[in-house]
This record gives structure tokens, C-alpha cells and sequence, in this order.
């Protein structure tokens, strides 16, 4: 197994550090922060590959948006076997891209990938048959969701699909409290502590801002998506893929 620098970021901060950021420090720690933090991540993960599989079309290219350190783009490489694709990553954090950039060195592939530092808001989207948002849309404005997806709509070529992992909320208060104290226990038992859970839960207060999904469902309709299915869930979090 791969060593990975351990997150005790917020064991080590100040009680009155501001609100989460993409910076280096999170970069530095973030594979294992994902790891501990996201319940079924490495499922989500791995079924990027098979998704790949079945969507990508020859001579398009393929969008990994919010890249981070490209875990979901390396996947992508691995699985992808339509000729003449293409895979644009993009992060607007620099150390990520940075980050990103040296992980896909280390890694060559025969599919190109192109780092972009960069808002995916901004993004003039060529023809494409896959689009991953794995856990990026809960960061932005909950007012851009939508002309987004409209426009990843646009793009998608006939059959084409967008990927979207997301934190999402429930509206039964009952079924949201018991989820979240699961969530808790996840993150307790990989070993992070009752401070370091309290103070990453306040960073990320007002920074992630989660929806059910039933709006994330409703939301790539109104898009012009004609296809939505969720095909995982683990406690508050899930994976919807969404056809042209």
C-alpha cells in the first residue's frame, strides 16, 4: 500500500482557524482525509473505471471536474479504450493542481490528460461523452449549480453521461440525525478525535453546503437530462449518473 501523509490538520490548528480551504496544508494530507472521512469512497472511486467503459466515446474528451489529485482522473486512464480521447482535468486550487500534475507524471498513460488551473464555472466545454464531478458541486453557490449542469448538458454528446458524487442531506430530521451519528462513528473509529471532528465540522460550516437527493435528481432534469439514476449510497453520501 501507497504511504500516505496522515491528517492531523486539525489537531494541529488553532481552535479559531478560519473556514476550510483547498490550500497546501490540505493538499498534504488530503488522500488520507478522503479516505477517513468519505464512507464508500474507494467503491465511487473504482467505478469510475466501469463507467469509463461504457460511456466514453471515441474522439472526445472527457472532463474530470474539481480533479483534486487526480485520483479520479488516473482511474479514467486505466479503463478508458476508445481511440482518440482526451481528458481535461481541472482544480482552481493551485497546490492541488500542482499536486495532480506530479501524481499523473508518476503514472504515465497512453490516454493525454491536461491539467488546467482553473474555475469549472468558466469552462468552454468541447464535445464530450463523460463528465466526473466527484464531490465537487457541494462547494459551489447552490445558484451556479444549474447554469453548470446546463452547460455540461450542452456539451454531452448523445448518450453521454455526467458522473455526480455528492454529501447530501435528508429532510426526515430523525433519518438525518441517525445518519450523521454514523458518520461520526465512521470518522471515530478511523481515529480522529472528538476536537479534530468538531473543528473540521465548523470549517466546513457555511463552505459545504449539501442537498438531498431528490433536488440534485430534479435539478439535472430541469437541465435536460433525460436519464437519472442514483446507483450508490453509504450513510450521507451517494452517486447519481445522469444520461443524454
Amino acid at each position: 500500500m501507497q504511504w500516505r501523509k496522515p491528517d492531523n490538520l486539525y489537531s494541529q490548528m488553532p481552535a479559531e482557524a478560519g473556514s476550510f480551504a483547498f490550500d497546501e496544508a490540505v493538499t498534504a494530507v488530503f488522500e488520507d482525509m478522503i479516505n477517513r472521512s468519505v464512507p464508500g469512497y474507494q467503491t465511487m472511486l473504482g467505478m469510475l473505471g466501469v463507467f469509463a467503459r461504457r460511456f466514453v466515446q471515441p474522439g472526445s474528451t472527457i472532463y474530470d471536474l474539481g480533479a483534486s489529485l487526480g485520483a479520479s482522473t488516473l482511474m479514467l486512464q486505466r479503463h478508458i479504450e476508445a481511440p482518440g480521447t482526451r481528458i481535461l482535468a481541472v482544480d482552481n486550487a493551485a497546490a492541488m493542481v500542482e499536486k495532480c500534475r506530479d501524481n499523473l507524471r508518476r503514472q504515465p498513460s497512453p490516454v493525454p490528460v491536461e491539467v488546467r488551473l482553473g474555475d469549472i464555472r468558466e469552462i468552454d466545454f468541447e464535445p464530450t461523452s463523460l463528465v466526473v464531478m466527484n464531490l465537487v458541486l457541494q462547494f459551489i453557490p447552490v445558484e451556479d449549480r444549474a447554469p453548470l449542469l446546463r452547460r455540461i448538458h450542452e456539451a454531452l454528446l448523445p448518450g453521454g453521461a455526467l458522473l455526480l458524487m455528492e454529501k447530501i442531506r435528508f429532510d426526515d430530521p430523525a433519518r438525518q440525525q441517525f445518519i450523521d451519528e454514523l458518520h461520526l462513528d465512521f470518522k471515530r473509529a478511523n481515529g480522529y478525535s472528538e476536537m479534530e471532528i468538531a473543528r473540521k465540522r465548523t470549517a466546513l460550516e457555511n463552505f459545504l453546503l449539501r442537498e438531498s437527493l431528490a433536488e440534485h435528481e430534479t435539478r439535472l432534469r430541469d437541465c435536460g437530462f433525460g436519464t437519472v439514476y442514483p446507483w450508490f449510497s453509504c450513510l450521507n453520501f451517494a452517486a447519481v449518473v445522469a444520461i443524454r
